[in-house]
């Protein structure tokens, strides 16, 4: 089964979206992170997706390279969340 990742770049975005996740680990979110974004760490979202997301809503996931968050959207669209892949710019 392949899942279609739903994609938009960082500019894009704007909170009125749907909420901003950032899967970083919380020392690199210190360092440098988007305004408008929360941080949860991949491992910790991935282990507890139904403590954190609501099926009802939207989420855009990002990351530093691309290559956490964009797993993590493929997952939690299997899933049957409303999940896109934001491109760090």
């Amino acid at each position: 089964m392949v899942i279609k990742v739903k994609t938009i770049k960082e500019e894009e975005y704007h909170k009125s979206m749907g909420l901003l996740i950032d899967v970083r680990h919380p020392l690199l979110y210190k360092e440098e992170h988007h305004p408008d974004s929360i941080n949860i760490y991949y491992n910790e979202l991935l282990m507890n997706y139904k403590k954190y997301l609501d099926k009802n809503k939207k989420y855009f996931i990002m990351c530093k390279e691309g290559r956490k968050s964009k797993q993590a959207v493929r997952i939690l669209s299997f899933y049957g969340y409303d999940v896109t892949y934001v491109i760090n710019s």
